[in-house]
């Protein structure tokens, strides 16, 4: 199957998950199509770019290596889809972000109470989305094994964000800190696609544990190479200024590890600790950054969350072969990425 009819094959499940809406609640539903790329900011029709659909296409070829059939999952992918962008409404709003993929976010267009309450919908229709297992003919045992397992990664999900923002301007987090932050916040759904979708097909739990392990180390993985791509990405490739993280006082891992390492570590510290940080300060953070090879660590540290991440998979010598390549050309294509 061809990537393009398997991300229509996804954005179909995700809007077969949505209920009839009558007219007085429509633009509840219409302001959740909006962030899903399905309408415009008059909420009219529209075909905007969903993103990657990352998660919920490794829920399929999870399904697939442990001997599934990939169709019956498409429920548990739309859920996982509707789940991370009910994530990043929410994300918008904590971080007071007013554009997402090229436009306005929710709460920006129709205001905090609103967007709030359009977060917590599609939280609930990713539920009812998964509940359409049952519909494609998945035992109502492995149905209810999945819920459990997709709860507590929703909640990981929430940990983890807790943590991001208790951790906000912290000058002092440790690197391992860091990491668990980030192993909830971005990893955990990723490990989560990943596992579910080996339950859906039937896999061991010896089969699903590797697989968690695998989406796990590949999300850890992912978000470092956002952090690079956050200081040192190309505009043109990124869409994203230059430098957009340290201009916004971003404590990434090459900050981290700069604050520990750099020889003008005190400097540093002092120009993070500023209430603005402007384009001097920013070609001074670089510098400081470039001689204490915090790039090079960095770039170190993700490859090695990839490397994990490709062991996890050489643990399943009996998974299906063609899916088992398609996750390791997804892996591949992840580390270095530009964009």
């Amino acid at each position: 199957m061809i990537a393009s009819e398997i991300r229509n094959q996804i954005q179909s499940a995700m809007q077969a998950a949505f209920p009839h809406a009558e007219a007085r609640v429509a633009q509840f539903y219409a302001m959740q199509e909006y962030q899903l790329g399905w309408r415009d900011e008059q909420l009219a029709p529209a075909g905007f770019d969903p993103g990657k659909l990352l998660r919920p296409r490794l829920s399929l070829l999870a399904c697939q290596v442990a001997g599934g059939d990939p169709l019956r999952t498409l429920p548990l992918a739309a859920a996982i889809q509707l789940i991370h962008d009910f994530s990043l409404i929410h994300d918008d709003i904590e971080d007071q972000s007013t554009t997402r993929r090229g436009r306005s976010t929710v709460w920006e267009l129709w205001g905090l109470a609103q967007g709030i309450n359009a977060g917590d919908g599609m939280c609930v229709i990713a539920h009812l989305s998964v509940h359409r297992l049952i519909q494609a003919g998945v035992p109502a045992e492995v149905v209810l094994k999945v819920l459990h397992r997709f709860d507590e990664t929703i909640l990981m999900l929430c940990e983890g964000q807790f943590l991001d923002l208790s951790y906000e301007g912290d000058l002092h987090i440790s690197e391992a800190d860091y990491l668990t932050m980030i192993s909830r916040k971005t990893a955990a759904l990723v490990a989560g696609a990943a596992e579910l979708g080996a339950l859906v097909g039937g896999a061991s739990a010896a089969m699903a544990r590797a697989l968690f392990a695998f989406g796990q180390h590949l999300g850890i993985a992912f978000q470092i190479q956002d952090d690079i791509l956050g200081v040192w990405g190309d505009p043109a490739t990124t869409g994203k200024p230059p430098s957009a993280d340290l201009y916004r006082r971003k404590v990434s891992l090459p900050v981290i590890y700069a604050l520990r390492t750099a020889e003008q570590r005190a400097r540093l510290a002092a120009l993070y600790g500023q209430a603005r940080i402007g384009s001097d300060d920013v070609r001074e953070i670089l510098t400081i950054l470039e001689s204490a090879q915090a790039r090079h660590y960095t770039e170190h540290i993700a490859t090695s969350y990839h490397q994990a991440a490709l062991a996890a998979l050489d643990s399943l010598y009996d998974g299906d072969v063609a899916a088992l390549a398609e996750l390791r050309a997804i892996a591949a294509g992840l580390l270095g990425r530009v964009a």
